[in-house]
């Protein structure tokens, strides 16, 4: 299982990385994966799967990290700061309020292994690498456009506030 998963991540990793570093985003995915350990502590306080925990969370904070892109044009790494100790304090402060209804450690998550994957979680691995090659496949043109010059993407016509929250939302 833990080799299937680093193939399928190994699919759409490189994708989304060009795409974050040309749209000099590259702290984006440490800040969803510090956002991320929120959805961890919500999960488990919560009794649910962490992993769905987390996907909702980080994807509710890739659309506010957006937000924060709009509002600091010039300054990406600010919203980037914010949104990333916030995450990073949130989950700390979930953890410390559960107390002992919870035998789980963050540290177990921060510092996991690999080979604990499940076999859902891989297949999901491959669902996103399948999505990320097709949506690839399909917006290649107005993903670059945009990537390069989005005031060129939107009098093109281009949906490029859209765009930019369903490309952090898949990142």
């Amino acid at each position: 299982r833990a080799f299937l998963a680093v193939i399928a991540m190994s699919i759409f990793a490189p994708i989304l990385g060009i795409f974050l570093i040309l749209r000099r985003q590259s702290l984006m995915s440490d800040t969803l994966s510090h956002v991320s350990l929120a959805g961890v502590a919500f999960g488990v306080v919560l009794g649910i799967s962490p992993t769905i925990s987390t996907v909702v969370v980080v994807l509710v904070a890739a659309i506010f990290l957006e937000y924060l892109r709009t509002i600091y044009k010039n300054f990406m790494e600010i919203g980037t700061a914010i949104l990333m100790s916030t995450g990073l304090a949130l989950s700390l402060i979930i953890m410390s309020r559960a107390g002992g209804r919870s035998s789980i450690s963050l540290d177990q998550y921060l510092f996991g292994s690999i080979v604990t994957i499940s076999q859902k979680q891989v297949i999901g691995l491959f669902i996103i690498a399948a999505v990320v090659v097709l949506l690839t496949l399909l917006f290649l043109r107005p993903m670059y456009i945009l990537t390069f010059d989005e005031d060129t993407a939107f009098v093109d016509g281009l949906p490029v506030r859209a765009m930019s929250i369903a490309f952090n939302m898949l990142t």
